[in-house]
This record gives C-alpha cells, structure tokens and sequence, in this order.
C-alpha cells in the first residue's frame, strides 16, 4: 500500500520542522507544532474511545482547527468526514444519520504529543454530495485515493514547491478546498494562508500580508474582486491562480488575466473524482471552450447512450477512470453501480474530445445546477418546496447568472383555493437549505407544464422567463 497522505505529512514536517505550515490572521503553526496538535487530538480522540476504523465527523470552519482534528483523525486511522458548518441543522442531522460517526467534533484542544500514525487500511475520508433523489450521500474515498488526488494536485497541476505561499479560502469541507488548499500544500512543504470567509478584502489583505503565490478559487470570487473598488496590484505577486467546482468562462480569465497578469488554470472535478481533466502550470496553451486535458494517470472515454464510444469530435456521455475516484457511496449500492462499472465514473456530463486531447463540456445528462462552485441538485429543493402547505407541485431549474454561472430559480403551482407569496417560499427554503441552495426566484404558475407521460417539461420553464 502507498504512503497514506497523513504518513507523506509526517515526513514533510520532519524534514522542515519550523518552517511555517498555517498562517492566519494572527497566528501561525510551523510543521513541527502542527504535527504534534495532530498527536494531540489523535490521543484526544483515543482517549474518548475513537478506534481506527471509526467515523469521525468535522463541523469547523477555515480555521486552524481544522486542519489538526483531520490530520490527527487520519493518524488515528479514523475516517473523517468533513461537514460545512453552513448546513441548516435539518441538513447535518441527515448526514450524521446516514454516517453515524464515532464522534462529531466541533473544536480541538491545543493538546501537544508525539502520536505513530495507525497502518489502518480504512478509508480515509467520506465526502457529502447530493444525490439524483435529493439525499446527500458520503463518497467514500480510500487512502490510495486521496494520495493520488494530492499528487495530481501538487505535480503537474500547481508544479507546488517549499517556497509556495497557497491561499485557502475555499471551504476545507468542499472536496477542491480540501486536497487543493490545505492537503496538497502541507505534503509539498508550502505554507497555507489560512482566510475563513470571503471577502475581496480578506483575501487581498491576505496576498499582500503572507505574499501568496497561488490562489485556488472559483469563478465567482474572481469575478468580485475584479468588480470591486480595491486596487488588484498585489494580485500581481501570484504565480497561478485556479478555479474549478463551477466552469469558469473564457472571458473571465482573459479579463482576470488582463488586470493581474496572472493566468487561471481552469480545469474539472467533482466529489467522487478529484479534478481528473486540468490546465496544467507547465502548459501554456489555452482553449477558450476546453477545460483541459486528463492529469497524467486518467483516462476518459465518451460514449453513446448504449455505452459504445463516439467517434473523435462527437459528443456523448464522459466516463472517466482515475486512481483518484470513490470506492462507493456510503450505505448506496444501487447508487453506486448507476455511476462506478469496471472502474469507470459515469459522470452524467457530455462532453468531446479534440483531437489534441482537449475536453469541451457540452452540458449534463444529470441534473446539476453549479452555482458559485457548489453543486445544488434540484430534487433537494423541490423536495423542500413540496414541504409547504400551499405548493402542489415545484419545479427547480439552473438558469444563467453572470458571476455564479448557475442562479437556482424554482417554478410552483399552489394548491386550489390558497395564496402565498414568492417571498414566503423563499423564506420557507432559507430557513431549511444552506444558503448556497435555496432559490432567490420563484415563480407562481397556475400549472406547470408537462410531457403526455405527466413529466415536468424544465425546458419550457426557463423559456417562460
């Protein structure tokens, strides 16, 4: 079994023991302090009789904190399952409900020791996404799997060295902000600036204070700094910039690069499969309607609905394999067979393939609205829609917004007799989905449109807008 990435962390804080692994805005950790907090829980989480093997469960924020409780959980040999602390309490009582961990940990005590990492073979970490019915479900990804995610990461996506300054503002419970803020960085020796909320401020303060030299974000985020007041010189210092969770346009990163002179590498990911297909730092070329090519180590084929290949250029279907991808989905086995065969993820994209290797996502076979580089599945919403008293039928679509790439607008038909105004179901969602989920339009309808079979027709739904 290769190196687990917790063992590839150990190794970096022995051989750089005071140089500095976290920065915040007042305070630092140096691998040598970092590693033996992560001890420290590890005894912690033992001592409340947390096993290899067992579950544990992260509700922090872009903290410090966070960083000790996960890598202190995986010298345990726990599997660690990250949560966003912005989850509505309905939302995380689900999650815990499916995961049942040993623990959920909420903070971390500044506990010092020298711990042994476990040689446990459990996976390493169980990451929540939703599903196509609406329920979130936890990926289960392998050691094998985060190792090969983080070296994808540090080489040849980001080409990361020791002297790499790496921005973490994207929540470390998201799957990009995990392996691509925070646990690529500390395998490769570089130090992570640690911002816990976004802001064009927080995050131009935090460039020109740690001298950042990469900027891991999403389209959204790059869009409001350019669209801010703040003067973007100190952006000029980073070496790369990347986005991903949510297609970052052509015309975004030419823009972005116009003002900072710092070139985004776009590239594509998801939960179950850690950014597979890429720009690459020692790659310049770009394509204005590809979001890159595979990373050394992944395949991707395209086919038809019957599962055969199309020729070079057709569009189809993407199926991708990667060392990277899930071993299942958590307590799902029909689940899991829909989307994983003989090794393949069947990503519910289309996609084409040029003929340079250049991938070209042409829209989704599964319904996914990416809005500010999180993914909202729409049955999660009408679900919740269809909790008030007075919707009788909902309908929720992704429909084009100018900085998030995807707005969620919802469409409803009430039942006979009541009233109720858009602004009160709005409120109704806000109050029961995290605040990336819920619909800022609904529309009232008298009755949605439908196929002879009773079927939702969503594509007239947005043309009524």
């Amino acid at each position: 079994m290769p190196d687990t990435v917790v063992a590839l962390f150990e190794a970096t804080a022995r051989r750089r023991p005071e140089k500095v692994a976290l920065r915040w805005d007042d305070g630092a950790l140096t691998y040598r302090e970092l590693a033996q907090r992560a001890g420290g829980f590890a005894r912690f989480l033992h001592h409340r009789g947390v096993r290899a093997g067992d579950r544990v469960a992260l509700v922090i924020g872009n903290r410090w904190p966070f960083a000790v409780a996960l890598l202190g959980s995986l010298q345990l040999g726990a599997t660690v399952a990250p949560l966003d602390p912005r989850f509505t309490g309905d939302e995380r009582a689900r999650i815990l409900d499916d995961l049942t961990p040993a623990l959920v940990v909420h903070d971390v005590p500044g506990d010092e020791f020298e711990w042994t990492s476990s040689t446990s073979d459990a996976p390493a970490l169980i990451l929540y996404t939703s599903g196509s019915t609406g329920a979130p479900k936890g990926a289960v990804l392998s050691q094998r799997a985060v190792s090969a995610g983080v070296a994808s990461w540090i080489e040849p996506v980001m080409a990361l060295t020791p002297d790499d300054v790496v921005l973490a503002v994207l929540p470390l419970s998201h799957s990009y902000g995990l392996h691509g803020a925070l646990l690529a960085p500390l395998v490769a020796g570089a130090t992570v600036t640690l911002v816990e909320r976004f802001s064009p401020e927080a995050v131009l303060e935090a460039v020109s204070r740690s001298g950042v030299t990469i900027f891991p974000g999403v389209a959204t985020m790059f869009r409001r700094l350019l669209d801010g007041d703040a003067p973007l010189d100190g952006l000029r210092r980073l070496r790369i910039a990347l986005s991903g969770a949510a297609p970052c346009p052509w015309e975004l990163a030419r823009e972005w690069r116009a003002a900072t002179g710092v070139r985004i590498l776009r590239g594509y990911g998801m939960t179950e499969l850690f950014r597979p297909i890429s720009y690459v730092a020692a790659d310049p070329e770009d394509r204005p309607d590809a979001i890159g090519r595979p990373v050394p180590g992944v395949e991707v084929k395209i086919v038809d609905d019957a599962g055969a290949p199309v020729p070079l250029g057709a569009s189809g279907e993407m199926f991708i394999r990667t060392p990277a991808a899930m071993d299942e989905y958590l307590g799902a086995s029909d689940e899991t067979r829909a989307v994983l065969s003989d090794g393949w993820f069947r990503t519910g994209d289309l996609a084409t393939v040029t003929a340079g290797g250049f991938i070209r996502i042409d829209g989704r076979k599964r319904e996914r609205i990416l809005r500010g580089g999180y993914s909202v599945f729409p049955q999660e919403v009408e679900a919740v829609l269809m909790t008030h008293p007075s919707v009788s039928e909902a309908a929720v679509v992704g429909v084009s917004h100018p900085e998030l790439g995807e707005e969620v607008t919802a469409f409803v038909a009430l039942r006979r007799g009541v009233d109720v105004a858009p602004d009160v179901l709005i409120a109704w969602c806000r109050e029961r989905l995290a605040a990336f989920k819920y619909p800022r339009e609904i529309t009232i309808l008298d009755a949605l449109p439908k196929a002879p079979t009773g079927k939702i027709l969503k594509a007239a739904l947005r043309k009524t807008r």
